[in-house]
C-alpha cells in the first residue's frame, strides 16, 4: 500500500505550493524522464563508425568515383 505522505494528492499539493519557476522546471524534468522512457536511450552518430564497410571491401575509392562521376556526364 501505498504511504500517504507519497501518493499523488499529497504531491500535488506540494506541487501547488511551488512558485510557478519551479513548476515549470518540475514539469521539464518530468518531460525529460517521460521522453526518455518512451524513446529509450540516446544514441550517438559515433556507433554507425564502421557499419557495412564489408561493402567496401577490395574496392578502391578513386576507381568508385570516377565510375560514378562518368555516370553523371551521361
Amino acid at each position: 500500500m501505498q504511504d500517504s505522505e507519497n501518493g499523488p494528492s499529497d504531491i500535488l499539493a506540494r506541487i501547488e505550493k511551488l512558485d510557478p519557476d519551479a513548476q515549470l522546471q518540475l514539469l521539464e524534468e518530468i518531460a525529460r524522464i517521460v521522453r526518455s522512457h518512451l524513446h529509450g536511450k540516446k544514441r550517438s552518430i559515433a556507433e554507425l563508425k564502421g557499419l557495412g564497410k564489408e561493402i567496401w571491401n577490395g574496392e578502391d575509392a578513386q576507381e568508385y568515383v570516377n565510375r560514378e562521376r562518368a555516370t553523371w556526364e551521361g
